[in-house]
């Protein structure tokens, strides 16, 4: 069987509904499957569930570092952290309006981002209610388990 055919017939499998198709020409066999698309599952976050991570300890490079052990000015609130590994993404596509800005209102329930860990896109929902304060990652970014996302307050 030619590679033409073969692309034609794996066209034809992800233009249909079919989700699987056997072709035997002569002593050639082909068989192409259609893998099912995972359906998204929605995580929400238990306030005190996930245990705190403990910052790596800094070296003071000088006398003049005494200073610097002042946490930065972070705004009070609610923090929402990751509730596993994988890459955060702040809208639902790459064209779409993110589903919280700074400032957003936001109630228990509401979706705050995804998660995408292992193709499978986990949707983020507030266990808060309150205006958002910060949003601590940047689109597109990994993001470990435990880490700081949002601050509501």
């Amino acid at each position: 069987m030619d590679l033409r055919k073969l692309k034609k017939l794996i066209d034809l499998v992800e233009e249909s509904g079919i989700t699987e198709l056997e072709v035997t020409e002569g002593e050639e066999k082909v068989r192409i499957v259609k893998q099912a698309v995972a359906v998204p599952q929605t995580y929400t976050i238990q306030p005190g569930a996930l245990p705190a991570a403990a910052p790596a300890p800094r070296e003071k490079s000088s006398v003049f570092d005494d200073d610097l052990d002042e946490e930065p000015d972070e705004p009070e609130g609610e923090t929402v952290k990751s509730p596993m590994v994988g890459t955060f993404y702040r809208a639902a596509s790459p064209d779409a309006d993110p589903f919280i800005e700074v400032g957003s209102t936001v109630k228990v329930g509401d979706r705050l981002c995804i998660i995408e860990a292992m193709k499978l896109l986990n949707e983020i929902e507030s266990e808060y209610a309150g205006t958002v304060k910060a949003i601590l990652v940047d689109n597109g970014q990994p993001v470990e388990y435990g880490e700081p996302l949002f601050i509501i307050g």
